[in-house]
């Protein structure tokens, strides 16, 4: 980890923060970017080592290579890029609106696809590197009816992941492309969701931000492809896909109620 240059998007709170603190702390050099400016230096402020904070719009694609250029202005070069930024919400399959669905996407989907554009030529050229793409468990199960775009969102995340892995694998083997699946985390996502939600930090079983940050700190230190923060969450995915009759899985716990939380 010494010496490495880490971008993080959505650093100014929650996941984004926690991974900042921590890598900085191993001797990482973090490059913090979000668009509140105020709260990014608050991070940086808290980080061990050397910063540099970059506000920035990471659903604009000039925002995103904006940021690029000035980490390797800075570092003269990047080796971890992580998508983290993402947006959730509270909405039923049936109630949603293109607006819905192209703000999810936009979020969620669009702003990784322009990190992993803009860094993954410069680490190809490099035959080093790793970008990673935090997902979430509602990319492989519908476990939350109610964040339905959110969970649409997050499937086509980890196929974009995936699918640039394998493209990527071909003409540069030492970059490596990984997809990270929280469950609940106990930070401001679901009070910040769009259409309102549940404070996802009173909600029971939630991992707190630094417990996910170590698992990503972990998956920078030893690369792989796929990487669940909870060790039950993989044999609970194969289970689901595994069964004869996925509509009957859905019935069993740990799969929600299709009522939004409070409704």
């Amino acid at each position: 980890m010494k010496d490495r240059v880490i971008v993080i998007t959505g650093a100014s709170a929650g996941i984004g923060a926690a991974l900042a603190r921590l890598v900085s702390s191993k001797g990482a050099r973090v490059v913090l970017v979000a668009r509140r400016e105020e709260a990014l230096r608050t991070v940086a402020s808290s980080c061990a080592g050397e910063t540099l904070v970059i506000a920035a719009d990471v659903t604009v694609r000039a925002d995103v290579e904006r940021a690029r250029d000035a980490a390797m202005a800075r570092f003269g070069r990047i080796d971890v890029w992580v998508n983290n930024a993402g947006r959730g919400i509270s909405r039923m399959p049936s109630e949603l609106t293109d607006a819905d669905l192209d703000e999810m996407f936009l979020v969620n989907v669009k702003s990784a696809l322009y990190g992993m554009q803009a860094v993954l030529p410069h680490l190809e050229a490099r035959g080093d590197g790793q970008v990673i793409n935090v997902s979430s468990l509602l990319g492989r199960v519908p476990m939350a009816t109610f964040r339905s775009a959110y969970s649409a969102a997050k499937h086509a995340l980890n196929a974009l992941t995936a699918s640039t892995r394998c493209e990527v694998r071909s003409r540069a083997p030492g970059v490596h492309v990984t997809s990270v699946h929280p469950g609940i985390v106990a930070t401001e996502f679901g009070s910040n969701a769009l259409h309102g939600g549940v404070d996802s930090r009173t909600m029971p079983g939630a991992q707190t931000a630094d417990e996910v940050a170590q698992v990503l700190a972990d998956a920078i230190e030893h690369p792989r492809a796929d990487v669940y923060t909870r060790p039950e969450a993989q044999g609970m995915i194969v289970r689901y896909y595994a069964a004869e009759d996925m509509g009957a899985a859905e019935t069993q716990p740990p799969f929600f109620s299709a009522r939004r939380p409070g409704a």
